[in-house]
């Protein structure tokens, strides 16, 4: 099916939530209230994905380090709407509102084990710029930042 069927739209914490239960990845998915704490008080944007008008995935960021760059918080695609252009939708309008907002980068933080995820960021100019380490490998946590506004 073609990309125009994804439609991304600045959502509520709660449609994330509810988006998250679906992602057998988020073992023990946030509740609302972890959203409302990291969010508040701080610039965020809160993304919903749909796909042929049903809900299809979300992205969750905002100015955690107020240094100019925006983290990219959570995010995720259903697993029956994932190879269809989803995330790169999401991910794509993310960054075009944090250049829009005077962000200079993006920066996220994945799992090792998490390796569609890592390998996605790679694909879209993410460099890896840290990893923390865990007593298993499998859990270290890898920081990636991509530089905004150098794609000339």
């Amino acid at each position: 099916m073609p990309l125009r069927s994804v439609t991304i739209y600045q959502g509520t914490i709660k449609e994330v939530v509810n988006l998250s239960l679906q992602v057998p990845e988020f073992k023990n998915s946030y509740p609302e209230e972890e959203y409302i704490t990291r969010l508040k008080s701080k610039k965020s944007l809160v993304l919903v994905a749909s796909y042929n008008g049903k809900p299809a995935g979300f992205k969750v960021g905002y100015d955690k380090d107020e240094d100019g760059s925006f983290y990219s918080w959570m995010g995720a695609v259903i697993p029956s709407f994932r190879k269809l252009g989803v995330a790169q939708k999401l991910a794509d309008y993310q960054e075009n509102w944090a250049i829009k907002n005077g962000y200079d980068r993006i920066r996220l933080k994945t799992r090792n084990y998490l390796k569609p995820m890592l390998i996605f960021a790679l694909q879209n100019d993410f460099n890896i710029i840290n990893v923390i380490s865990y007593p298993r490998v499998r859990d270290n946590r890898i920081v990636l930042e991509k530089e905004l506004g150098f794609h000339l």
